[in-house]
């Protein structure tokens, strides 16, 4: 937990951009992996951290904005849960540790919000992202289940993504801790791979070197020699010579702040001469959208950037003909790299994905494109000073894809397919890195992770 001024500050910015109402925060619950009371990993639901810093089940909390009042709400612990858990702070003690002067039982809530409804005053709640928070509200609005997400409030989601998007001193210190355990799960992977191991060895010293952060995953491993499988949570393989790694993973701290890197490397202590050409591509395509980065950038221009260098890249090796402008106008490189340059990153891995893509990486006059790769970016609007981000370039060979393309003689025009086919058992290369916007330009977070060909051949 960050101090308890942190949490009344940030709440205190936060009701000057609410006209009026109350404000709802939903606090995550237990859920039960095959039954009641044996439980997923709890994760809190990251908005009612940032505001009230309460990292247990169970909890609520509302603000009246007119009033200023604050509450948390709950119940008082029993002997069966200091039996199974121990001891714990009082209701009252967890208030007061983040500055909220009231409690209300969990028992009251539903009369609260029905009553505020009832006198014409607006209740503000995000966009729930959990069944049990769509069926809270519904019992206690008696708004239909099926409604419940378009009465989300527009006003309040903004006031969060504003908010949340600028990040302060105090969490660039835990992001850079995030990225820093992030690093040495990297090359802790990259120094433990060879030929005839499983995946899941490699993916399980991966997850036990971010437990030993003292927090867990930012999000599930990916970690695999099909790289082509963009989310591949599959480690069942055995690792064989001749092929590429792509490991995507990331920590997660104890304050709950991300790190999401992404590695490629050989099975083999060198990568091949096919490889090296691929990878290359990659890297450049990485470096130069981190040159890129500044404020007032669109970020939607930094994934053409890294389109046109993927472009440039295959049109050198015969795999591409033309002319490079045309074919990235065209979306031919969405064939080699179907997914966006990268995220905002913070105490999501994408950060407030929950409240909507179209608030927190788009404006209006900038709308999401419908053309393979760019349908994906989630992050397109102008950078801003104190925005944190992912860099995430790729290439990849998708059999699949690159046989219904030809099938359908799409942009036969630049694309060589007969060159492609001896590909289809490459995989793909991804290389991920992750900044802060500064006033000026950007800066790395965490300390350089390995990435050049001959810095990941040293490690091997």
């Amino acid at each position: 937990m960050f101090s308890r001024d942190t949490y009344v500050g940030r709440r205190q910015h936060l009701k000057k951009s609410i006209s009026k109402g109350l404000l709802l925060f939903l606090g995550n619950e237990e859920t039960g992996m095959n039954y009641a009371d044996n439980t997923y990993h709890f994760r809190q639901d990251s908005t009612f951290l940032y505001y009230f810093g309460l990292d247990k089940a169970g909890f609520a909390a509302v603000i009246d904005v007119e009033s200023g009042e604050e509450w948390i709400v709950g119940d008082e612990i029993t002997m069966d849960d200091i039996i199974w858990a121990g001891p714990q702070p009082t209701l009252r003690d967890q208030a007061e540790r983040v500055g909220v002067a009231q409690i209300l039982p969990k028992s009251a809530l539903e009369a609260k919000i029905k009553g505020s409804l009832s006198n014409g005053r607006d209740v503000h709640f995000l966009p729930p992202y959990r069944p049990e928070h769509t069926f809270k509200l519904h019992k206690w609005t008696d708004w239909s289940v099926t409604e419940i997400p378009q009465k989300a409030s527009r006003e309040f989601i903004q006031a969060v993504i504003n908010q949340r998007s600028y990040k302060t001193d105090e969490e660039i210190i835990e992001l850079n801790k995030a990225v820093n355990i992030t690093g040495q799960m990297h090359l802790n992977a990259i120094r433990a791979t060879h030929a005839g191991k499983y995946e899941y060895e490699v993916a399980g010293m991966v997850h036990g070197t971010a437990r030993s952060g003292g927090g867990d995953l930012a999000y599930p491993i990916i970690l695999s020699v099909d790289g082509q499988t963009l989310h591949n949570h599959y480690h069942g393989n055995v690792l064989t010579s001749g092929r590429l790694v792509m490991g995507d993973f990331g920590a997660e701290t104890a304050t709950h702040y991300a790190g999401d890197i992404t590695r490629t490397w050989p099975v083999d202590k060198t990568f091949t001469q096919q490889q090296k050409e691929i990878y290359q591509i990659v890297l450049d395509a990485n470096i130069n959208v981190i040159n890129a980065l500044r404020p007032d950038v669109k970020y939607l221009d930094c994934h053409l950037i890294a389109w046109r260098t993927i472009a440039e890249g295959l049109k050198n090796m015969g795999l591409l003909n033309g002319d490079v402008d045309e074919m990235v106008e065209l979306g031919v490189p969405g064939l080699f790299m179907p997914h966006g340059v990268g995220h905002m990153m913070g105490m999501d891995v994408h950060d407030m994905e929950n409240l909507g893509e179209e608030y927190i990486g788009y404006r209006e006059g900038i709308t999401r494109s419908s053309i393979l790769g760019l349908k994906s970016l989630r992050l397109a609007k102008e950078l801003e000073a104190g925005f944190v981000l992912t860099v995430e370039p790729g290439l990849y060979f998708i059999p699949e894809l690159i046989q219904l393309w030809e099938t359908q003689g799409k942009f036969e025009q630049f694309i060589d397919y007969t060159k492609l086919k001896p590909y289809f058992g490459f995989g793909g290369v991804r290389i991920e890195d992750n900044y802060l916007i500064t006033t000026n330009g950007a800066q790395l977070l965490g300390d350089p992770i390995p990435k050049t060909i001959a810095e990941i051949e040293g490690l091997r």
